[in-house]
Formats: structure tokens, C-alpha cells, sequence
């Protein structure tokens, strides 16, 4: 409510008052004042000096703590793997991005091939049992999944629509913390304009009534096979 002249009240809206509210905790600075000319402290960890087996170990544990099932493989056991979770969850039609390498492929399933010119439709992608992707970075801080939409990746619908996603992390793309991933994703976006996400876990919402319900906003089962 906002008090107004002759006693009278008014309604503000919701925009109003949060416009009101920031100018009031912004009433002491001054006009010329810009956002760059005020240093921020960030004096937060940059850099996890951890060993490399703890931080790939802590990627898993947090991986899985947000109900990923996450597996460890040798680089040889790869394909096989792959082979075996797709066949646990009886995919029959898998979403394949751009510049999947060729030993993931497996054999015995359908492949829908995603490309540049001849794009899925999202009713193809939401019709299909599963998608297979590579990764930009895995994040062991919050046990995270970052796609950048790079090779082996495709386009965030790839892994937005299918109900399953199986995605393969590589030993050495996981790195400590969150600064160290938005470091390397400003090294490997920069100027290129792609769409980053970042993945904790298959989607879930408790948006109505606190009742989790899972396949929302993306992926109901998330699989991570950890290669190293």
C-alpha cells in the first residue's frame, strides 16, 4: 500500500515496489556514481589445490548425491558401458549430437543423428528413448554437469527433451570449483555466443504443493559414466 495525499491509499503494484524499494536502499549514492568505480572484494577460492583423484572422487560422491547414477570406467570399458546402460533401460531410439566420436555408437539401437542442416524436430527428440552426449566440464564443488553446446554436445534441446540422458565425463574435464569452471568456460566460449547449461542431477521441481516431481524441465534419469 502507498500512503498518498488527502489520506487516500493506493494500491502499488508488485513493479512499483520493488522500483521503490531499490531506490530507497540506493537514496545515499551518488548520481555519478557508477557500478565500476566500486571495487568488489572477492576474496572467495579461485583454485582447488586438492589432489586429483580426491576432486574426481568428490565429483562423483556429489554427482550422485543429486540422484545421477554415476559409474567409473577405464577408457577401454567405454563402449561397452555405454552399451550395457542403454540396454538396462531398454533404449531402442537414441538422440546422437554432431561429432560424437564413432566408438560410442554402439551397435543393435536406432540412431537419430542431430545436424546443423537437417535438425530433429522436438517432437522426434520427445518421441526418442534417450540421448548420448560428451560434456564441457564437470564441477565437483556441486557435483555439476556443464554443457556448452560444443562437439559431442549438440544444441541444449538434445538433452532437454529425451527422458534419459547418458552423459560421459572425461577424468580430466572435472575441475575443483565453480570459479575454476566459469574460468575455462570464458577460455572456450569466449565471443562464440553458446548456450551454456549447467546440470545437477535429472530435472526436478517441488514447485506445487512441495511434491517433487521429476522430468519437468528436462531428463527424468540422468547417467554419468566418469572415463579414466
Amino acid at each position: 500500500m502507498v500512503e498518498a495525499e488527502q489520506g487516500i491509499r493506493l494500491v502499488a503494484t508488485a513493479k512499483e515496489t520493488i522500483l521503490w524499494r531499490i531506490r530507497h536502499a540506493t537514496r545515499d549514492v551518488p548520481e555519478e556514481e557508477r557500478p565500476e568505480a566500486v571495487a568488489v572484494e572477492r576474496a572467495y577460492r579461485k583454485e582447488d589445490r586438492a589432489d586429483r583423484g580426491e576432486i574426481v572422487a568428490r565429483f562423483a560422491e556429489r554427482a550422485a548425491e543429486y540422484e545421477a547414477e554415476v559409474h567409473r570406467v577405464g577408457p577401454a570399458e567405454l563402449p561397452r558401458a555405454i552399451e550395457e546402460a542403454l540396454r538396462r533401460r531398454g533404449v531402442r531410439r537414441l538422440v546422437i549430437p554432431p561429432y560424437l566420436p564413432r566408438e560410442w555408437i554402439p551397435e543393435g539401437v536406432e540412431t537419430l543423428h542431430d545436424a546443423a542442416r537437417s535438425r530433429l524436430t522436438n517432437q522426434e527428440l520427445d518421441e526418442s528413448d534417450a540421448v548420448l552426449t560428451g560434456c564441457a566440464l564437470g564441477i565437483a564443488q556441486t557435483g555439476t554437469i556443464v554443457l556448452d553446446a560444443g562437439r559431442a554436445q549438440g544444441r541444449r534441446a538434445l538433452t532437454l527433451l529425451p527422458d534419459y540422458h547418458l552423459c560421459i565425463v572425461r577424468e580430466r574435464q572435472i575441475v575443483g570449483l565453480v570459479p575454476e569452471s566459469f574460468a575455462s568456460l570464458e577460455r572456450a566460449v569466449k565471443g562464440e555466443g553458446r548456450a551454456v547449461t549447467f546440470v545437477s542431477g535429472p530435472s526436478a521441481t517441488s514447485d506445487i504443493e512441495l511434491d517433487r516431481v521429476e522430468g519437468v524441465h528436462g531428463p527424468r534419469t540422468l547417467e554419468v559414466l566418469i572415463v579414466g
